[in-house]
């Protein structure tokens, strides 16, 4: 079962919890779990933009739960894993460490009581890449100074 984060939707940080499981139902002829909508790892993939071998590690390394699968085997993602893997995406573009991640994963999975760490380990990250950007803007500054040093 994945965890839940709709990126498209705002919510409320009193309430929300990013780890609500899917409702599941079963397939009544071949028992499968079955929600609203699922998707293979070549969907998912194609949809965020990720390899199949990304997909397969965030699984490995804990930060994703496994998610249900098929008769035949195969991964089945849910819209809630997608919108995980679409934060645990942007969390390590913007230089968050693969044990930094696992920590907010396994805090998501604690549930609800685990808001307040959730909001001091993202708060934390959110100051690294803040200077990250101010740092790289710095950076242009000279790139554009040497651009308009040859600018005849």
């Amino acid at each position: 079962m994945g965890l839940m984060l709709d990126s498209t939707v705002t919510p409320d940080p009193v309430t929300a919890d990013t780890c609500t499981p899917d409702p599941v139902t079963h397939d009544p002829v071949t028992h499968d779990p079955v929600t609203p909508d699922t998707f293979t790892i070549a969907e998912v993939a194609e949809r965020l933009g990720l390899t199949a071998h990304t997909l397969r590690y965030y699984e490995r390394a804990g930060l994703l739960d496994p998610p249900d699968r098929g008769s035949n085997g195969h991964r089945r993602y849910t819209e809630s894993d997608l919108g995980m893997l679409r934060l645990l995406s942007k969390l390590r573009a913007t230089g968050m460490s693969i044990a930094d991640m696992r920590r907010y994963a396994d805090l998501c999975r604690q549930g609800p009581s685990t808001f307040p760490a959730r909001r001091a380990l993202l708060i934390t990250h959110r100051a690294k890449v803040v200077a990250c950007i101010e740092a790289l803007q710095d950076d242009l500054k000279l790139v554009d100074y040497k651009i308009d040093t040859y600018t005849l």
